[in-house]
This record gives C-alpha cells, structure tokens and sequence, in this order.
C-alpha cells in the first residue's frame, strides 16, 4: 500500500496543492461571508432580529427557515462531495500515471457530484454532513470540518453517566457504520454508482480489512499531527535563534528573516492543505489495494494524460510584482518590530475577571458553602451561584429545581419549605468527606461575599411557583449594601425585565446559550453571559463599543480559555479558576514566541 499512497500522492501533487489552496480560499473568501449574509436575510424575512435559546426553537420551526436549512444542506453536501470528489479523481489519474489538470478534475467532480440531487442518493447527505464531521477523524471536507458539540453540552454529558454511556455508544455506532461506509464517495465517483450500490460495495470491501483501515486512518492522522508539533517546534528554535543575533544585523538581515518568516507561513498554509488530502489518499489507497486483493475489476476514469499550459509572460511578471512588494512591506515591518516601531504585546483594555462556576464545584459539592470558600482560597474574582424559591418564599442557593442528583430526595424546591431543605444532606453525593453540607440560604452568601471582598454573579431559577421571586432576590441584595458588587442574571429574559422593573439600578445580565442578531434589542440586560462557542470578535466588539460587558461560560480548557483572552471578554466562567488565572497572568507577559504562536492559532 505504501507504494500505491506514495504514487497517489506524489503523481500529481502541484495539482493537488494548488486545487486545495483554491479551495479553502473559496471557501474562506466567498462562501463563508454569502452563507452568513444569506442567514441575516432569512432571520429578517421570519422577523426574528436577533437569536437566543428562548426563541430559537419558533426560529427552526418557521417555514422560511425550514426551507433556508434544506436548501443550506443541499449546498454543503454538493459543495463538499466536490471538493472529495475532485481529489479522488486526481489520485485516480495519479493512480493511473496521467497528468490532469486542476480545471479538468472540477469539471469531472462537478459533473459526477450533480447525481446527489437524485432521490436515490439522498442518504450521501448524512455520509457527508453528519456522520464524517461528527467524529472528526480529521478526514472530512474542510468546509464542514468545524463542526462542534458546545462545551457546555459536553460537560453536561460528561457529568451524567447514563449519557456519557449513550454518548459513547452512539460514537462507537458511528464509527462502525463509517467504515462500513468508507469507500462509499469512491464508487460513486469512480464507478457511477448510486448510493445503495456504493453502499453495498463499500460494505463487501471493507468486509476483511476494518482493522486494517482503522489502524492506517488513526496512524497517518497521527503522523501529520506529529509533524505539525515538529514544525513548530523547529520555526520557534530558527525565530529564537535569529533574535538572538538581530543587534549584529544590517538590512540584508532583516531581509533574510523576512523570507523566513515567509516560508514558515508558506509551509504552514501548505501543510495544512494538504493535510485533508492526505487522509482521503488513505483511503483511496487503500481502496485500490482492497479491489486488487479480491481481484475486484479497477474502473479507473477516461482521463486524457496532459501537461498544464505554460505560464505566459505577463502572469510571470505579476508574480514577480507581488513578490517584490511583499518582501519589501514585510522586511519593513521586520525592522520596525526589532527596533519597537510595533508593540507585538497583548494589551488588556479591560480587566478580565474569573468566575467560579457554581464556586469551586470541581473540588466541593456545588453551590454549597464549602465550594464558595474553596473558590476564595484559589483566588477567584467572582462567584456563580443559582438561586431558587422554597414553598416558604426562602431564597435558597441551588441548581436544579429537583433536589434528587445533589440531596437524593425526589422533590421540587417549590414543594418543601426552607426548614426541610436545610435536613438535607447537599454534599455526599459528590463525596462522602462532604456529609452533612447543606444548601444555603442566598443570605448567608451575600454575608461570606462582603466579609471575603468577593463578587457574585447570582443567577435566578424560576419555576412558576414563585411568589416576588425577583423582588426578593433584590431586597436581600440592598440589605447587604451589595448592589455594586453584584449581578442578577437569567435565562429568561422576562426576570431581568421584573428586576428592571423593581430597581433599575441593580445590574442585570442576559444569560445566553446561542447569541446571534441584534441582541442590543433587549435593553433591559446591562450585559451578556454567553456560551463560549458562540462567542465572535465581532459580537464583542459589538457589545463593547455599547458600553456591554461579556462573560463566557463555561470555559474549562487551556485552549478555549486561550480563545477568550485573544476575543478580549471581560469575565471568564469556569470550573477550573487555577488554571483560567495562570492562562491569563501568562497572556499579559506574552513574548514574540508566543505571538507568532498565537498568529499561527489565529490562521489555523
């Protein structure tokens, strides 16, 4: 196989690199911008002018949208079975020792991927769309590589063990059926066949070799993750090196790490394009290797072996222009970030806070008072509580409105009063060292709060069985004089509204799990608390420059927290406070490594 793969790949490999850079500068130049364009058109047409959970399902449900999301799909399976289309055909003529041409593999992708629109190979959408996305193998489109489950849904998954159960045997049903599948988009470019056929094939020919195909997949997605760790590794030791010797320099110095820098961005862009093509070299290896096996027939495509057209004079001499100009600009700004003309250094406009997300709930049973005083000790900023009513109108701090995960009991807040609550036993559940914790009243809280100098972020519950629920919340607020270092949020909007309503100078904020439109229109939300994935540099600009300030949740890893630093959000809620302070103490005393690692995060 390692023969096939190398000549697969290396046949026609100009071709395939320069199809790709194409192909994912398309896709990020024009097809990104059209479909968020197309989407602000719809979302107006159905009258919604912004987007949260609370009224996202109305949005689905709307004909418009309806017809909107079929329409969207029909696009990214045809646009994406092009794209996987047009690389299996140039390792077909590769296979076959001919030369092709990036504008004749398209139009032979485009002419074979039109069959999708049959209703016979309707079910090629869930292959393309869902299935290879999902367990992002690394072996799907790139144009559909992004998708993501949330943060916050997998928490919630993997603090639940009967879904982190279904969830791991959805992924392993997944995978089984995908390798069934894999050589489905083969015999349906190759051969001509329509999705059952393509399925049954696929199914008979990776009937012996599963093992086979899953290891070589793992392995080579290995490999090019290695490689890429190598090469960064290598362009930080050669940056390093040569700021080392930049006093001893002249102009011909900065000119030779200008084209440095140049060809480290170059190969990155290189590398990363290839890296799609080289899993679905994988498979078509693999595919020709499994057919000579079984002695199946190879129909290899009808393609006229040819040369790519010379490039004329005037394109070599733009090329050139470009070149020029772009080593000039570049070697200027090289001289001006050795010399400080350009500060490269992470500047904080605004303090960034930490939040301890239902106080320090990785280590001590959830908003309980240990958890509060175990988040004080980490050296939080902030703290997350949720606020429920008791049958006694008593403001108790809870998550759930049925106390059975963290108490065992099988009751709802609004059926027991605050002197059966506080028999509850709050903290064996997630340790048995933690017997006998109890759920506290927001009162004591507000006491621990201003005596330990801490603010809260206290999120109000309802269940429609309160009585003054918000008014409550906020007389105990004024009576601790904690107005200032506080605020109330929710996920329903129309609590803020009632706060608002009551004292207009209590600080609300809008909790949101989707963020998307003109959600300035909701003015009775001082600020956002949104879910991090739904987090852009344009939304928190957006919000900044209206005086609104943007806290993320839940945020629980290097990378994401790392995100929210570079969109510059203003409060950053997590259950890991140890690591979310250390992410951003080191972002502030950022170096040039550290940029140019940021730069490449950025880009890729």
């Amino acid at each position: 196989m390692k023969k096939t793969l190398k000549q697969i790949l290396k046949y026609n490999l100009k071709t395939l690199v320069i199809f790709e850079l194409i192909y994912k500068l398309v896709s990020l130049i024009i097809f990104g911008p059209l479909f968020l364009t197309t989407f602000q058109i719809i979302t107006k047409l159905s009258g919604f002018t912004y987007l949260t959970f609370e009224n996202f399902f109305s949005f689905l449900l709307n004909p418009l949208t309806i017809i909107f999301l079929i329409i969207l799909l029909i696009f990214i399976t045809f646009y994406s079975l092009i794209d996987i289309g047009t690389l299996i055909i140039i390792f077909d003529a590769s296979y076959q020792r001919k030369k092709i041409t990036v504008k004749n593999a398209f139009i032979c992708a485009l002419e074979k991927s039109l069959k999708v629109f049959k209703v016979k190979n309707i079910l090629l959408v869930f292959l393309i769309i869902f299935l290879v996305p999902f367990l992002n193998i690394g072996i799907s489109s790139s144009f559909i590589s992004t998708i993501s489950i949330p943060e916050f849904i997998l928490d919630y998954i993997n603090h639940n063990l009967v879904l982190s159960i279904l969830y791991g045997l959805l992924l392993i049903g997944l995978a089984i059926l995908l390798f069934r599948w894999l050589y489905v988009v083969n015999y349906f470019i190759l051969e001509d066949c329509n999705f059952k056929e393509a399925r049954s094939k696929s199914i008979n020919l990776s009937k012996k070799n599963k093992l086979k195909d899953y290891l070589s997949i793992i392995f080579t997605q290995l490999i090019i993750f290695v490689c890429y760790l190598l090469f960064i590794a290598l362009s930080i030791i050669l940056i390093i090196g040569i700021y080392k010797i930049l006093d001893k320099i002249n102009i011909f110095g900065y000119l030779s790490i200008t084209i440095i820098w140049l060809m480290i961005a170059l190969s990155f862009i290189v590398m990363f394009s290839l890296s799609t093509p080289i899993s679905y070299a994988i498979i078509s290896a693999l595919f020709y290797e499994h057919k000579k096996k079984r002695n199946e027939k190879i129909h290899n495509l009808d393609i006229k072996s040819e040369q790519p057209k010379k490039i004329n004079k005037r394109f070599n001499i733009f090329k050139w222009v470009v070149i020029v100009l772009t080593l000039v600009s570049a070697t200027i700004y090289t001289y001006g970030v050795i010399h400080g003309k350009f500060d490269l250094k992470v500047e904080h406009i605004r303090s960034m806070a930490v939040t301890a997300h239902r106080g320090a709930s990785v280590s001590y049973p959830e908003n309980t008072m240990s958890a509060f005083a175990g988040a004080k000790e980490m050296g939080t900023d902030w703290i997350e509580l949720d606020v429920q009513q008791t049958k006694d109108e008593k403001i108790i701090v809870l998550h759930d409105t049925n106390l059975k995960r963290t108490t065992g009991v099988d009751k709802n807040t609004w059926e027991l009063t605050y002197a059966e609550v506080k028999e509850l036993d709050a903290g064996s559940f997630f340790d048995s060292k933690f017997k006998n914790e109890r759920i506290p009243l927001l009162e004591e809280v507000l006491e621990f709060a201003k005596n330990n100098n801490i603010k809260l972020n206290i999120e109000l519950k309802p269940t429609g069985y309160e009585k003054d629920f918000e008014k409550s919340v906020v007389d105990l607020i004024k009576k601790y004089d904690f107005i200032d270092n506080c605020v109330v949020t929710s996920q329903v909007y129309s609590v803020l509204q009632n706060v608002k309503k009551y004292d207009k100078s209590v600080k609300t904020v809008y909790v949101m799990s989707l963020a998307y439109g003109n959600i300035l229109e909701l003015t009775d939300a001082d600020s956002f608390s949104i879910e991090a994935s739904s987090i852009t540099k344009t939304l928190v600009n957006k919000l900044h420059n209206n005086n609104k300030e943007v806290y993320a949740w839940t945020v629980n890893t290097k990378d994401s927290i790392s995100k929210m630093i570079n969109l510059n959000v203003d409060n950053i809620i997590t259950d890991n406070i140890t690591l979310a302070k250390d992410t951003i103490y080191s972002s502030k005393t950022s170096n040039l490594v550290n940029e140019y690692i940021k730069i490449i995060d950025n880009i890729f």
